[in-house]
């Protein structure tokens, strides 16, 4: 390669886990902002505390990026904080999502984390989707 040539690297945007129709347990607004999710739905999915996930509230159509902060484990907390609580309602349903950027390589080794909740926001469901073709 010349020097001076920049080559640049090609990543693909790939869902990395998703929490599936968690139903919100609480929204504070003065707050100073996050959500807080159950370390028994963290450790589940994959997701780790302060990653940033995308919010998708299912009852008004709202979406929102935010970073999670744990809860506690087995209490099925879905706590939604700050600017972002006036984006959602305790009891609205909402979907859940981190994602990872993997080089084209990398696509063929990946699989995604789902969870499908129950009603009480305990896992009834795990599901693992790969992302080779």
């Amino acid at each position: 390669m010349s020097p001076g040539i920049l080559v640049a690297l090609m990543l693909t945007k790939l869902l990395k886990a998703k929490i599936h129709r968690a139903r919100v347990t609480e929204t504070q607004i003065d707050y100073h902002g996050s959500i807080r999710i159950d370390m028994d739905l963290l450790r589940a999915s994959g997701i780790v505390p302060n990653e940033a996930v995308l919010v998708v509230d299912c009852d008004n159509g709202n979406r929102f990026e935010t970073y999670v902060i744990p809860g506690e484990a087995g209490s099925g907390v879905i706590g939604v904080y700050g600017a972002a609580a006036r984006l959602t309602a305790a009891g609205h349903v909402v979907i859940i999502m981190s994602f990872i950027h993997a080089e084209k390589k990398e696509i063929a080794l990946h699989a995604s984390n789902v969870l499908i909740l129950n009603d009480d926001n305990h896992v009834a469901e795990k599901i693992t989707q790969p992302s080779a073709i």
